[in-house]
Parts: C-alpha cells; sequence; structure tokens
C-alpha cells in the first residue's frame, strides 16, 4: 500500500484544481492507497523565506504538519495553475520555507555537491495551463516544471516525477473539464 500525499497549490477554491485533486484522491482511495492532503491555501504560515538560508526562521504549526506529511510519503503530487509561467506565490513560499538545507537536502562541508535527504520518494506534477502544454513546453521552455521538478524535488532526492499538463483551461467546456477529471481519478487509482 502506498502512501501519498498530495498538495494543492491553488489559492482559489473554485478552481479546477480543486476538482482534480477530489478526483485524484477517490482514485487512490479505490486502490487501497493512503492518502494526506495539503492544501497550501488553508495554512497559517509566513511565505516569505525573509533572511534566506543566513538565519533559520521557526517553522509554524501548519508547515511542521505539512513537512511530517511529506516524510511520511512514498509519492508526492502536486495539482497547481501556471501563472506567468511560474508557480503561484503561495506555493513557492510553501517550497521555500519548506525545503530547506538539513530537511530536504544537505550541502556537504568543502563540496559543490549535497546530499539528497528526501531519496525514495516519486512524484507527479499536475498542471493547469491556458496554453497547450506542448507549446509551454516549446515557446517557454516549461520554468514552473523545471522549478518544481529538477530544481526542487529531484534536487532533493525525489524520483522518477512524472508531468502531465491540463489545458486549455479558459476555453474547455463543461464536457472537457469531465474529461480531465476521470483522467485524473483514473492517475491517481494508478497511484501515478
Amino acid at each position: 500500500m502506498k502512501n501519498i500525499v498530495i498538495i494543492n497549490g491553488h489559492p482559489n477554491k473554485d478552481a479546477l484544481n480543486f476538482a482534480l485533486v477530489k478526483a485524484y484522491i477517490e482514485g487512490a482511495e479505490q486502490s487501497g492507497a493512503e492518502i494526506k492532503e495539503i492544501t497550501i491555501a488553508d495554512m497559517d504560515f509566513n511565505p516569505n523565506l525573509q533572511y534566506g538560508y543566513h538565519k533559520r526562521m521557526d517553522l509554524e504549526p501548519d508547515l511542521i504538519k505539512a513537512w511530517e506529511m511529506i516524510l511520511w510519503a512514498d509519492h508526492l503530487v502536486w495539482v497547481h495553475p501556471v501563472w506567468w509561467g511560474g508557480l503561484p506565490a503561495l506555493m513557492k513560499g510553501f517550497i521555500d520555507r519548506l525545503f530547506l538545507p538539513g530537511m530536504a537536502f544537505k550541502y556537504r562541508s568543502d563540496s559543490i555537491f549535497w546530499d539528497r535527504l528526501l531519496k525514495g520518494k516519486t512524484g507527479h506534477i499536475i498542471t493547469t495551463l491556458d496554453q497547450p502544454g506542448w507549446y509551454y513546453r516549446l515557446i517557454y521552455g516549461r520554468p514552473s516544471i523545471n522549478q518544481l521538478k529538477k530544481s526542487t524535488l529531484q534536487f532533493c532526492g525525489v524520483t522518477p516525477v512524472k508531468v502531465s499538463y491540463i489545458g486549455i483551461v479558459k476555453t474547455a467546456d463543461e464536457n472537457l473539464r469531465k474529461k480531465w477529471i476521470e483522467k485524473v481519478k483514473r492517475w491517481g487509482k494508478d497511484n501515478l
């Protein structure tokens, strides 16, 4: 049985992302997986890494709870929109505050290398777009995916990380949205 944490990075509870999260959870529960959910918009924390890595900020209780869930998980599923090519600000702040040296990775002394402290975990990024996924990849170079997949998750040892695009959201009718929800439910059932 797989332990899965699904992290919702959309701040608007009326957004398609919330329906996708719900669908993934339903599918994963059908497979027998154990699921925990992190809704970043519901958390109470300062998203600003005020001192960078020069001085450690105390983690708020919601961040401590979220980190315990991440450590518990075998598989991390991230659901978020792409805004201006990147992650929503609150989601970026969540990552800045939690994926810290000594927690998610550890620099080696006198070396350019580091230890990946989240080894053994896998990931799946499900991102919503107002453009086709192929266009986001070819024209813009998929900056949010590079940041989350390569510069955060893989940097910390999470591998492999699957990427799935949902879009074009702004022009989608109800039928297409239902198809996306069913697709995400299948991904949950398959623990992708």
